[in-house]
């Protein structure tokens, strides 16, 4: 299984991370269309958090025993066995949020508009993810664990 690390050291804080996760979430791929015209806007799967000179991203840990998994009220969230990436089926999601209670890290978002939840997936389908891969400072990295 893979997952994303950070290296707080190196994080500037300078949110390219988000934007190039909104990005990859977007239905348009495009970053003009995605941030001006795209209703409702794509959310950062991603967050960063700042205090003082200490940046570091905060996202889905991906946990072997989710504690989000095992509280989803409707079956919504599943956990993939190879890969351990925890999945939203968004028809079961009904937004209540339990996942996000329960949730150690608080990496889970809300979509309001939609009511639905909004988790970090790893970019599914692409080699590298879309925050590791657009990271300048290299302070994401992907690594086998």
């Amino acid at each position: 299984m893979r997952r994303v690390y950070v290296k707080e050291q190196v994080c500037i804080g300078c949110h390219l991370c988000e934007v190039y996760c909104q990005l990859q979430h977007a239905q348009s791929k495009d970053l003009i269309k995605a941030f001006k015209r795209e209703s409702p806007r794509p959310l950062s799967r991603i967050t960063i958090e700042e205090r003082g000179s200490v940046s570091f991203s905060i996202r889905c840990q991906q946990c072997e025993e989710a504690p989000c998994v095992q509280a989803c009220i409707t079956g919504a969230l599943n956990q993939d066995s190879d890969s351990g990436v925890v999945n939203v089926d968004e028809e079961r999601c009904v937004g209540c949020w339990t996942c996000l209670l329960v949730c150690p890290f608080g990496a889970i978002r809300q979509d309001k508009e939609k009511n639905k939840t909004v988790r970090c997936d790893l970019c599914q389908g692409e080699d590298i993810p879309a925050c590791v891969a657009n990271c300048p400072n290299e302070a994401l990295v992907y690594v086998e664990v």
